[in-house]
């Protein structure tokens, strides 16, 4: 397996192809494909999926992926690095990465509001005109552009709804997950009586709300929402383990290592040395 890394920001790569030229193909960065023409499908992690003209497919650090072209396809490839999406602050977004690697589990098409493929082929055409034509302050106009997909991705994933909800969901149920999504770090917020309170629902009631609506009960999604981030963490970033222990708001590391051992038998440490050996491997 070809495994690809990048130290910029961010990077932008037209391409037109008639075949995949790599096979089962992992980066350590985002890449978000728009296809600009042609037809084929995305292989991601097992799964097979058409894509067209107008689609946006997303791809978080270490999925395995390769094309079959059916037609000769134009993309346009948007490479993210993960410190860049990291460190991205915006007033009204609190959480970019959580709500991108929530998506890992997703695969095709994220463009779910009609009125945002427009924004996005505009936004294309924008890429493409400054690859074309180079100018004094380029790098800055890009980061612009970048910036404005991000936050389009993010829209679009912040409104599909999670494994085992109900088709028939009705609203409040997306907008206490998009609080827990919004509010994963902070642990106070994650409360059953403060997500109570604040959506005007009995904290008695919450639970079995919850668990009709989602399959799962609010405990047992935020447990499993953090677990896959802090695997995130251990296994793409090189954080220690008392600044992930901060950043979740754990009482100290072995509160985490608990946490963690619950969930997924293993210690932390465990995880992360198998985890790196199989990169290596790789």
């Amino acid at each position: 397996m070809k495994r690809e890394n990048m130290h910029q920001s961010f990077e932008i790569v037209y391409r037109k192809v008639d075949e995949c030229p790599v096979r089962d193909l992992q980066f350590s960065f985002f890449q978000m494909a728009y296809v600009i023409s042609g037809t084929g499908f995305l292989h991601v992690n097992g799964n097979c999926i058409a894509y067209q003209a107008g689609n946006l497919m997303l791809m978080t650090p270490n999925d395995c992926h390769n094309f079959d072209i059916t037609d000769t396809t134009e993309f346009l490839l948007v490479r993210i690095n993960s410190d860049y999406v990291k460190e991205y602050s915006s007033r009204n977004i609190n959480c970019i990465e959580c709500l991108l690697y929530y998506a890992s589990h997703l695969s095709g098409c994220i463009l779910k509001q009609k009125e945002d493929e427009f924004l996005v082929k505009s936004i294309v055409e924008c890429l493409l005109h400054t690859i074309k034509h180079r100018d004094i302050y380029e790098e800055d106009l890009t980061a612009h552009y970048v910036n404005s997909l991000i936050v389009i991705a993010v829209r679009n994933i912040s409104k599909m709804k999670p494994l085992g909800i109900k088709a028939n969901a009705d609203k409040r149920i997306l907008e206490i997950i998009n609080h827990i999504q919004s509010n994963i770090f902070s642990p106070p917020s994650l409360k059953a009586s403060f997500i109570a309170d604040k959506f005007d629902i009995s904290a008695t009631y919450l639970g079995s709300y919850f668990k009709n609506q989602c399959g799962e009960t609010v405990q047992q999604f935020i447990a499993n929402y953090r677990m896959r981030l802090i695997e995130h963490r251990l296994k793409f970033s090189d954080r220690r383990i008392n600044e992930i222990v901060n950043e979740f708001g754990f009482s100290d590391e072995s509160h985490l290592n608990k946490f963690f051992k619950k969930h997924r038998n293993i210690s932390l440490t465990g995880f992360r040395k198998a985890k790196n050996s199989i990169v290596k491997d790789q």
